[in-house]
Parts: C-alpha cells; structure tokens; sequence
C-alpha cells in the first residue's frame, strides 16, 4: 500500500511540469470553427468574404513581430495563398472578426488572387480544400515592403522562425 502511495505521489509530481509546459504551449485559435474542422460560409467567396477571427498565446520568448500565412493546401502549383500579413507587433494576441485595421505596423502581402488583402475560400465547384492559417513568431521584424508575395515572404522569415503553429479549415463547395 505505501509503495503505491509513494508511486502516485512520484507520478503527479512528475505529471505537474509536464501539464504547465503543455499549458505554456504556443498554439493558435479561431471562434469561427474548430482547427481541421468546417469553415463557415461567412468567411468565403461565396459569402461575406470577411476574414475569420484568430487568437494565440504563449509565444516563444524572444518574439519580436509575427507573420500570418493562409494557404490553400490543395490548391494548384502546391498552395495557393489567401493571405499574407507581416510585421504584425509582437503585443499583438487576436485578429478580429473581418479585420480592416490593422495593428500599427502591420504589412500586408500580395495573394494569388493579386489584392493586398484577406480573400476567403473559392475553390472549385464541386471539391473540398484545407485552408491553413500559419502564424510565425519572429525574432525581429522583416525590412521588405509592403505588397510582396507569399514565396518572398516565406524565404525572408526562415532564418528568423522562433516557432509556428497552424490552424486547419476544410470548405466544401459542392454547389
């Protein structure tokens, strides 16, 4: 009976630390759906096309600015970029429901679609695609204009990646 005693106290001790730093994660979230879950309507071409909200918290100590990517995984060419904002301050913790100020500072790339600006799922007629938003936290800000694409962007944060977590949507256009 004491060894087991001595064995669950052994446990939870061991447990604490393990759940604080899972608690301290970096991680992403949106109220606009669950991550790898269905994205609504609202936030697509063939509804409001308003970007959906995202929060986060617990980023890696050391960020000094962040860079925000929503792709279409399945789109041609290997992605298909919906999304680009770089420079986002490092106090910043959320992006508002439909977004249009933007915290001070913030840069915003060109998509696919050649706007400087949040453009929702459109895919095809009859297919589904995975949407993923993924947040950079860098160690500094990037020295590039505003306007530039997603590959430039991408090649210009890699040396400067703390760390990155992804949000996953799915739209199905089957109309």
């Amino acid at each position: 009976m004491r060894k087991e005693l001595y064995l669950l106290i052994g446990l939870l001790l061991t447990a604490a630390p393990i759940a604080r730093a899972a608690a301290n994660t970096f991680s992403i979230n949106s109220t606009a759906t669950t991550n790898n879950g269905p994205l609504p309507v609202l936030y697509t071409c063939d509804g409001k096309d308003i970007s959906p909200q995202l929060s986060w918290k617990n980023p890696p100590a050391k960020t000094q600015s962040y860079a925000l990517i929503m792709v279409d995984t399945d789109g041609s060419n290997g992605g298909f970029y919906h999304w680009i904002l770089y420079n986002l301050p490092k106090d910043t913790k959320q992006l508002d429901e439909g977004v249009t100020k933007l915290p001070p500072g913030t840069l915003v790339g060109t998509t696919n679609f050649g706007r400087e600006q949040y453009n929702g799922p459109c895919p095809p007629k009859g297919s589904s695609h995975h949407y993923v938003f993924t947040l950079y936290a860098l160690d500094g800000k990037l020295s590039l204009p505003a306007g530039e694409d997603a590959q430039t962007i991408l090649a210009a944060i890699k040396p400067h990646v703390l760390g990155s977590v992804s949000y996953t949507t799915i739209y199905n256009r089957w109309g």
